[in-house]
């Protein structure tokens, strides 16, 4: 190998077509070509292609600190740019630096001060590339693609993609790859791609959306061409997907200032991964997870309520709370209205939030408990409810099987005996009232033909005991 130490400083004309090694920066001012692929230029150090300088690569180029370029109408050539440094290299300098096939090989990673074009195959081999605020690119030429990426091999920040083949931009925030598609794209096109993470307006929401994922966004900007569908994914175990039901999912588009629903048949799961791809669309922008469909805004783990000092504590806990403006305990004296007792803030974590409330209330009676849960935007969810006797026993472990179809059935592993029942509406109108006994298999309740579908409350009681429960009934 022979060892070049100088700087190319002057105007000349330099072929290589074979092992040349650079200990010092190069300052490229007159021809370098590299030829063929037994041509390598191994580079420790900067590298500085100036303007009215020609640098063609065919073979392998290895630098391993920064590069800027001033060369206009540079050429990708059909050789290999390796970015193997130790340190964070740099691309700076006023013309776009043009490779063949790049090979990023550098834990420190890169900095795009200036775009970096491929017309070939890009390695992710190791390290994160970033693109500045201005915004710089890293640029996919029609045909180019990549491989190799993953959660530590990635774009963190701008990346454009030429032409009219699919192609999944490999985009993150530097710690997590979360990759946005697009395929059947109707004409050459140019696309700029960037993963923002969490999302903005949330609640600036066009009919059917009722909500979008609050922890995650992307970026995806048509410059010129066609339409095209957009490719979206999720991971929970990477970034918390909200509980949607997954046939209610859709690709949402920010357009004039609302999150506007563009469509999509969803697969997976929220609890793990899935993937959903919109309608053919031509107008692109921001883009989230949306759902048309009210969910639960957290996961209510258990809600419960213990006479204390002749009020009653009660206690909850909750997991995976999403945009919870608050929870309202509710207090009943005969599980039909319910009147708030307190408010607490939500704490809107995704690990496990624990809750108490003290009602000061001093009970004459059975005493019954729900809890609201609020979101920000004013929906919100009932837990079942609960109660309490003067004597300080909490209800009695009741299961009611949901929906009830001909027949109320229920389970308990403590409940025996004879009990008159009533089967009421939510408005409080009786519907089928009679004695029920109840033993270790359960319970089961034939349904009168009058009683229609919808829910009901089921009250239970014999002498020093009463509780209520919510059925559903089916067709």
């Amino acid at each position: 190998m022979k060892i070049y130490k100088k700087i190319l400083s002057a105007a000349l004309t330099f072929t290589v077509s074979f092992h040349l090694q650079a200990q010092v920066d190069l300052q490229n001012t007159g021809i370098l070509y590299i030829s063929g692929s037994s041509g390598l230029v191994y580079i420790n150090g900067s590298m500085t292609n100036v303007a009215g300088s020609s640098l063609t690569n065919n073979g392998s180029l290895h630098i391993t600190n920064h590069i800027s370029n001033g060369e206009v109408s540079m050429t990708s050539g059909s050789g290999t740019l390796f970015l193997s440094g130790s340190i964070q290299q740099q691309i700076t300098g006023t013309q776009v630096f043009r490779t063949y096939n790049l090979v990023t090989n550098n834990v420190s990673g890169a900095l795009l001060n200036n775009d970096l074009s491929i017309a070939g195959v890009h390695t992710f081999t190791s390290g994160i590339v970033t693109t500045s605020a201005l915004p710089n690119y890293l640029i996919y030429e029609a045909g180019a693609s990549y491989t190799g990426d993953g959660d530590t091999r990635h774009v963190n920040g701008w990346i454009r993609k030429n032409g009219t083949t699919a192609f999944a931009f490999p985009v993150g925030n530097g710690t997590v790859e979360r990759t946005i598609g697009v395929n059947n794209i109707s004409a050459a096109t140019v696309f700029n791609a960037k993963y923002t993470g969490s999302t903005s307006n949330t609640a600036n929401i066009a009919s059917p959306l009722y909500t979008v994922d609050p922890n995650e966004s992307w970026q995806l900007v048509k410059l010129s061409g066609g339409s095209a569908n957009v490719i979206m994914n999720w991971d929970n175990a990477k970034v918390s997907m909200p509980n949607y039901g997954i046939a209610d999912i859709r690709v949402a588009n920010y357009i004039s200032s609302n999150w506007t629903q563009v469509g999509g048949t969803a697969s997976g799961s929220t609890s793990s991964t899935g993937t959903i791809s919109s309608n053919l669309i031509s107008s692109f922008g921001d883009f989230t997870f949306g759902s048309i469909s009210v969910v639960l805004p957290l996961q209510l783990l258990n809600f419960s309520a213990v006479k204390l000092n002749g009020g009653t504590l009660l206690k909850w806990t909750t997991t995976n709370e999403v945009n919870v403006s608050h929870h309202e305990p509710q207090r009943s004296n005969d599980g039909l209205s319910f009147a708030t007792i307190g408010t607490l803030p939500g704490r809107n974590s995704q690990g496990i939030g624990a809750y108490e409330l003290q009602d000061l209330k001093v009970l004459t009676g059975t005493t019954y408990y729900r809890l609201r849960s609020v979101d920000r935007d004013g929906r919100s969810t009932l837990s079942k409810i609960i109660t309490v006797s003067p004597e300080g026993s909490e209800s009695e472990n009741l299961t009611i099987v949901n929906p009830a179809f001909k027949t109320i059935q229920g389970f308990t592993n403590n409940l025996n005996g004879a009990f008159q029942y009533q089967l009421k509406t939510i408005s409080g109108q009786s519907v089928q009232q009679g004695i029920v006994v109840i033993n270790g298999a359960g319970l089961n309740i034939a349904l009168s033909p009058s009683v229609h579908k919808g829910m009901y409350l089921l009250s239970l009681q014999k002498p020093g005991f009463k509780t209520v429960r919510k059925v559903m009934v089916g067709n």
